[in-house]
């Protein structure tokens, strides 16, 4: 599908999950490499810049939030001319919808912050795209306090296991998508000097810089996380040696009450019960057994 937006002199075409004939008419309207057009059609594994005599060609990879609870990756290619971009997609991108939006009412009302060259358009795109995943990381930091409830509230340890390793999971999930980002950002900053101008250094820095504050949000997320799986940790490994203890102190008080009984179970002239109140002596003795071994273990604190 074909979504073309204008402003001025400035056009934006998005192409969301574009046929190969879509793909043809756009690179022909606008004389597009057609190595570009090809590496369009198919996804890439990493980001990366590439410079061409009248675009620049860059591609990113951002996470999104997946069906239950996960977190999934979907890639973003920018064509960039001197007075129109590109982008193509193969999912919906709600922060380019949100874009679109507003660049419609923006142009109607002639009241946008877009500049006379197209890279203003990739500046605001992107700072659209970090300020969705701070959102993300946001509603994430709310699962985070929740655990944190959980842990120091309801004493459930062992259930927060599994939930910390789930929260884990997105974030490394959150990271691995951007992976690439700190080097093609610095890439984009060195090509976009040379195709738009020094003028243009100060928006490219910008872009950088939300990308630093998602990057240092998730890093303090993943830490804060990390202390709560360590005191979750204690908390669980605390209490199961408290039960350890426990059934330790109980297995070495019945020791000698069964040998005892195993005693005066054996088949044997030295074995004494022949009455009832030889039966109650043997009881009384481990009766007392256990009375003393209890205060022994209260007076040492294992109890």
């Amino acid at each position: 599908m074909i979504s073309k937006y204008t402003y001025k002199k400035l056009t934006w075409i998005d192409l969301e999950s574009p046929t190969r004939e879509e793909v043809r008419t756009v690179t022909e309207e606008y004389d597009i490499p057609s190595l570009i057009a090809e590496e369009v059609i198919e996804k890439s594994a990493r980001a990366k810049v590439d410079v061409y005599s009248n675009v620049l060609y860059l591609i990113l990879h951002f996470p999104t939030a997946g069906r239950g609870g996960t977190t999934d990756e979907h890639e973003l290619d920018f064509v960039i001319g001197k007075n129109f971009i590109i982008t193509t997609h193969y999912e919906l991108v709600d922060p380019l919808h949100e874009f679109a939006k507003m660049f419609e009412v923006n142009s109607v009302l002639d009241k946008s912050e877009i500049g006379s060259h197209a890279g203003f358009l990739l500046f605001f795109i992107l700072r659209e795209m970090y300020r969705q995943l701070t959102v993300e990381l946001e509603s994430m930091n709310d699962g985070i306090r929740d655990i944190e409830r959980n842990i120091f509230d309801s004493k459930a340890e062992s259930k927060m296991v599994e939930r910390i390793s789930l929260m884990n999971r997105n974030f490394v999930d959150f990271k691995q998508s951007m992976r690439y980002h700190r080097e093609t950002l610095a890439s984009l900053e060195h090509a976009g000097k040379t195709f738009f101008g020094e003028d243009f250094s100060y928006y490219l820095g910008a872009i950088t810089g939300e990308y630093n504050k998602v990057q240092n949000m998730l890093d303090s997320h993943r830490e804060v996380l990390s202390d709560l799986r360590e005191t979750n940790d204690s908390l669980l490994s605390a209490k199961t040696n408290d039960t350890i203890k426990k059934l330790t102190v109980m297995t070495f008080t019945m020791l000698p009450l069964t040998l005892i009984t195993g005693v005066f179970t054996m088949n044997s002239d030295l074995v004494f019960i022949h009455t009832v109140k030889d039966f109650y002596i043997v009881i009384g003795a481990m009766s007392l057994t256990a009375v003393i071994m209890f205060i022994y273990f209260k007076n040492k604190k294992w109890l």
